[in-house]
């Protein structure tokens, strides 16, 4: 009896504990695409599990929009605002009371930068994002990221 006991308890403790670890529903991944001789495409990719969302550029009212910071560098000059490459979705939340834009699956956001030299440099930044489901939405992440670039 005491064995049983013993072994429903620490399967009880193991259920706890598995359920109370923190979800990471999103990889992300960072490249750097030649386009021209002094330009190329930056890609920050997310690949997003399960029934999981992240929410657009312009999300709408409510959650935390994805956003993305570059440090300063003087050997890069980025071109135009980041795009969003994916199945862009519209539906009402009843959880913000709004009309909201996200992806599913997975977004390609990509980033045009011009190199000012031939010399090799690195694209340094920060990305924010807000990942939720039907059910919840877990805390705000902030990832940096360091992509290489090389100008030959």
């Amino acid at each position: 009896m005491k064995k049983s006991f013993f072994f429903i308890f620490v399967g009880l403790i193991c259920l706890l504990s598995a359920s109370a670890q923190v979800e990471n529903p999103v990889a992300w991944s960072f490249s750097a695409k030649k386009i021209s001789a002094k330009q190329y495409e930056v890609h920050l990719t997310a690949e997003i599990m399960g029934n999981w969302h992240i929410y657009a550029q312009d999300a709408g009212e409510g959650p935390v929009p994805t956003s993305f910071t570059f440090s300063k560098n003087p050997l890069i000059k980025l071109d135009g605002k980041v795009l969003e490459i994916g199945n862009l979705e519209k539906a009402y939340d009843p959880n913000f009371k709004s009309t909201l834009k996200f992806y599913n699956k997975k977004v390609d956001f990509v980033q045009k930068i011009s190199l000012k030299s031939t010399a090799s440099t690195v694209l340094k930044g920060v990305l924010s994002f807000m990942v939720c489901n039907e059910n919840k939405c877990l805390p705000p992440k902030e990832i940096p990221f360091s992509i290489k670039v090389t100008g030959k």
